[in-house]
């Protein structure tokens, strides 16, 4: 019903579909908070629980902290992908890898979840 054929026959959405540029970039920032405060929110337990053993060994560093360490990576990654929402793709300060950003952020944010999952599980919560 929204959609329309474009001129070389592919289907389109409207636009009434499109959020602004302004509105899109909110939810962006609106999206990367929830993203921030949802690992917060679920594992603060296992958080706590492996801050509270710190320790300077590599074995603790790399088994505790990876799941988080690797949320974190991801949420950095989209950082630029979220200020470019509306941007000209053109323009001199558009990240020209935008898509590789999302991929990498994605990837490593949900491989964060799955191993803080695991930590939680493992933790006891």
């Amino acid at each position: 019903m929204g959609d329309r054929m474009a001129s070389d026959g592919l289907r389109t959405r409207s636009s009434r579909h499109q959020l602004s540029a302004g509105t899109a970039r909110v939810v962006g920032i609106a999206g990367l908070i929830g993203a921030l405060a949802l690992p917060i929110l679920v594992w603060h337990h296992a958080i706590g629980a492996v801050a509270s053993d710190f320790r300077f060994d590599l074995r603790y560093l790399l088994t505790g902290w990876s799941a988080f360490v690797l949320i974190g990576i991801g949420l950095v990654m989209a950082v630029p992908v979220v200020w470019s929402i509306g941007r000209d793709p053109e323009g001199r300060f558009y990240p020209r890898k935008r898509n590789a950003y999302a991929g990498w952020s994605a990837s490593l944010y949900v491989l964060g979840m799955a191993l803080a999952s695991q930590v939680d599980q493992i933790i006891g919560h």
